[in-house]
């Protein structure tokens, strides 16, 4: 078994300050969510302006305490500019969201975090020479309403909005996003 990334707050230090904040956060997410009823559900996108704001860190941190729970939960490294998300749970990221995107039929592309039961990752994949036209691309809606579909929650990574639309444009696919 291989310990976990150190930005793995909720999974190495779970009765830590940093922890609890991940763990209220999700509560507040879950009562809003709950209040939504009738309305379809959605992928939450975490987005920011800058690089280094901790977008990876947040969604990765949040999908634990979600598959905590004991929910089916997916993360998705939507960054397709600079993905991280494989590094923060030491999985491979030769197959990928930009191989889906870009019509490549890749097998194994979802992985489970054997640590955390329930928790899987859909990574970046190779990095592409056109990000913003692989999320424009009708495909990516869809994706993400089969992915909301078979899983309880869909959190999604997204690149710093400075980069460009990426970040707006996955947020409005996902249907909610926390900045």
């Amino acid at each position: 078994q291989r310990k976990a990334s150190p930005e793995l707050v909720t999974l190495n230090a779970p009765f830590s300050g940093a922890a609890e904040a991940f763990r209220s956060i999700r509560s507040q997410l879950m009562m809003r969510l709950a209040f939504e009823n009738g309305s379809a559900r959605r992928a939450l996108a975490v987005v920011s302006t800058s690089p280094g704001d901790g977008k990876t860190f947040f969604a990765a941190n949040l999908g634990v305490t979600l598959a905590q729970l004991g929910t089916r939960t997916l993360v998705v490294d939507a960054d397709l500019r600079g993905p991280r998300l494989h590094e923060v749970f030491n999985l491979p990221n030769r197959a990928g969201l930009s191989g889906i995107l870009a019509g490549r039929t890749e097998s194994q592309v979802v992985q489970q975090v054997t640590s955390v039961p329930g928790l899987f990752i859909l990574p970046a994949g190779v990095t592409p020479p056109n990000p913003q036209e692989l999320v424009e691309r009708m495909a990516f809606g869809l994706l993400m309403r089969e992915l909301v579909g078979k899983f309880d929650h869909v959190v999604v990574d997204t690149p710093a909005a400075e980069y460009g639309a990426d970040a707006a444009v996955i947020a409005a696919r996902c249907g909610a996003a926390l900045v």
